[in-house]
This record gives structure tokens, C-alpha cells and sequence, in this order.
């Protein structure tokens, strides 16, 4: 709790679902939706995982660790595919992906030049972003100024819900156009 008090910006969760209540874990739950930080969790919680999670990396064995930008069900579903596929094909093995990533990094090596319309896209996004950021602290005092009624908590988590997701694309895309700029 001590850590929590200090407002840090990374969280390591080993197994945080064990021996908790439905409560206790509706608590934890929210108050990881609403943390504004980095939270890297090991669990064996799958429905966790499914509510909680946006990025994976799976331990595959033999030092094969995928990663996987997506949640738990959604990378069995990717994996029961390949599984279907690979029966038919072999897939390559992640050292020979890897090493292709890494070839075709090597011929990339000369930096391409944002265009004008990817500037242009770079700063719209910095004020999209500064907006969303605005939402999402003004959802997130409603949420918890413990005011509103059961209706409108409702409507404010889907709105903060959707906040989240806008502002996790439009940041992804700011630090792709980043490194061209």
C-alpha cells in the first residue's frame, strides 16, 4: 500500500486474483481501469486476463516468448487458427521471424521523411490527445465524486471506456509518426 500512496507510474501483479473476493476484485478491477500507468500482470485468471489485459507475452517454452497485442481469448482464437493452419503448412519457427524482422530493419535503415500530411496528422493528434486526456479526467471525477446515480455511472464507465481505447489508438499512432519527425 505504501508503493500505492507514492502514485507510481508501473505496476507488477503476480497472481493479484488469488484468495480475493467478487468484492475485492470488482475493486481491483476498477481501480486498474482506472490506473493511469503501465501494469504488467502474471495470472492464470483467464477471465481477469480477458477484462483487464490489451497486450500479451505468452512463454511458449524452449525461451519462445510471443508476443501478442491482444487479450487472452483472442490470442487462443489466433492460436487454434494457426493450429489448423500448421497442419496443413508448417508456420516458421519465432527465430525465423524474428530474423526476418530483423533483415528487413536492416534494409530500413535509411530514416524516410514524414510528409507534410503526416505532420500535420502529428499535431492534430497532440490536440486530439490533450482532449481525450481532458474527457477522461473529467469522467474520472464523475466516476468518482460518488454523486451519480446508477444510470449515469454506468454511461460515464462506457464513455471513460471508450476515452481509453480512442486515446490508446491515437497514441500509438503519435509514436509511429514520432520517429519520422
Amino acid at each position: 500500500m505504501t508503493i500505492l500512496i507514492k502514485n507510481p507510474n508501473f505496476l507488477i501483479l503476480d497472481e493479484p486474483t488469488n484468495d480475493l473476493d467478487i468484492v475485492t476484485l470488482s475493486v481491483l478491477e476498477d481501480f486498474l481501469t482506472a490506473f493511469q500507468g503501465c501494469v504488467l500482470i502474471v495470472t492464470h485468471d483467464r477471465y481477469f486476463m480477458d477484462k483487464m489485459v490489451d497486450h500479451l507475452f505468452v512463454f511458449e517454452g524452449e525461451g519462445v516468448v510471443r508476443d501478442f497485442p491482444g487479450n487472452y481469448t483472442e490470442y487462443r482464437d489466433k492460436k487454434d487458427l494457426e493450429d489448423k493452419i500448421g497442419s496443413v503448412a508448417p508456420a516458421p519457427t519465432p527465430v525465423k521471424v524474428i530474423e526476418e524482422v530483423k533483415a528487413s530493419s536492416n534494409t530500413n535503415s535509411d530514416k524516410r521523411k514524414a510528409s507534410f500530411k503526416e505532420k500535420f496528422e502529428f499535431e492534430q493528434l497532440e490536440k486530439d490527445i490533450a482532449k481525450l486526456e481532458e474527457e477522461k479526467s473529467r469522467l474520472t471525477e464523475l466516476l468518482s465524486s460518488g454523486n451519480a446515480p446508477a444510470n449515469e455511472i454506468a454511461e460515464y464507465s462506457q464513455q471513460i471506456g471508450k476515452v481509453i481505447a480512442e486515446l490508446d489508438e491515437k497514441g500509438l499512432r503519435w509514436l509511429e509518426l514520432s520517429e519520422l519527425i
